[in-house]
């Protein structure tokens, strides 16, 4: 079996304007690097299929969805939020990316693959059940999450956030359900400036302060999440895998490099080792040093495309 690489050109149709951040150059600047190291060889690549609607309603009500579909511009652009914008290609392309995250838990859990890295935007894990935000208009993570336990009646899955930003909507979604474990790792305090305290005891939050090293993060993380998730025996890990905590990064303050994202990724590996057959799905979220991103997420694939 190999590692899926989930990846569709219409991602980058989406475009939220001239200097955003969360740019179509995101998609290919990690592919194209996955070229120069020669890694894109070893992955299975896959185009998703969009989403349907009953498969959005695991974790967004129709009221919300169907007012995303009255905002959609024919042309132009419209504010969502300050920084979140809609074009006539953003839907489209969300519905890609959140179609790729069930295409993946469909076929890890089938075993067709090994694992899975979904390589879309725009990102999920800022979108609330019936509110968009922070780039985000469909919950990419939390629906991959309901995936897996109502259709595939998995008992316990865990959802691992290390965005530099709460995944706020993630949160909103699956507190509470005792069947999943989120550990999320964030600058504090920061945008989006909720959902810090935790709500639920199926939440582990664990706020990092700017400037931090990346040993004491790696140390936080550790401590906060490696006996939690072994004593919760996940049988499938999700990734909500933002890399803007790399010190490159201009919209964070964080210390970390592309190593750190490979240790991390062997963190959780080991977990996936002992109590889930291996089985991992990363779906991308933010990372906005088109450098920095593309290193990090080689080092994270790296760290994917070897397990077997």
């Amino acid at each position: 079996m190999t590692t899926g690489f989930f990846s569709h050109d219409d991602c980058m149709k989406h475009d939220m304007g001239q200097e955003h951040p969360e740019c179509p150059e995101r998609l290919s600047s990690i592919i194209s690097y996955l070229a120069q190291t020669g890694l894109d060889q070893v992955l299975d690549w896959i185009r998703p299929e969009e989403i349907t609607r009953d498969q959005l309603l695991l974790a967004h009500p129709e009221g919300y969805l169907h007012q995303l579909d009255l905002m959609a511009p024919t042309r132009g652009r419209v504010f969502t939020d300050p920084d979140t914008a809609m074009m006539p290609d953003t839907l489209r392309a969300a519905r890609l990316a959140a179609g790729a995250n069930i295409q993946a838990v469909d076929m890890v859990l089938s075993s067709q693959l090994t694992n899975a890295f979904i390589c879309a935007r725009p990102p999920g894990h800022h979108a609330e059940r019936s509110k968009s935000m922070g780039f985000c208009f469909y919950n990419n993570v939390a629906l991959a999450a309901k995936r897996a336990l109502n259709f595939h009646q998995l008992e316990r899955v865990a959802i691992i956030d290390f965005d530099v930003h709460q995944g706020n909507g993630t949160v909103d979604i699956v507190g509470g359900d005792e069947r999943i474990l989120m550990c999320s790792s964030f600058q504090h305090p920061f945008y989006p400036h909720s959902h810090v305290h935790r709500q639920a005891e199926n939440i582990i939050n664990t706020p990092i302060q700017a400037g931090e090293s990346a040993v004491a993060y790696r140390k936080a993380v550790e401590d906060a999440w490696l006996q939690k998730l072994q004593d919760f025996r996940p049988q499938l890990i999700l990734i909500s895998a933002g890399f803007d905590g790399h010190r490159l990064d201009p919209l964070a303050e964080l210390n970390l490099e592309a190593e750190d994202y490979g240790w991390l990724t062997e963190m959780i590996a080991s977990v996936a080792r002992d109590h889930a057959n291996d089985r991992i799905i990363s779906t991308l979220e933010g990372g906005y040093h088109l450098k920095a991103l593309a290193e990090s997420v080689n080092a994270h694939l790296d760290v994917l495309s070897k397990i077997n």
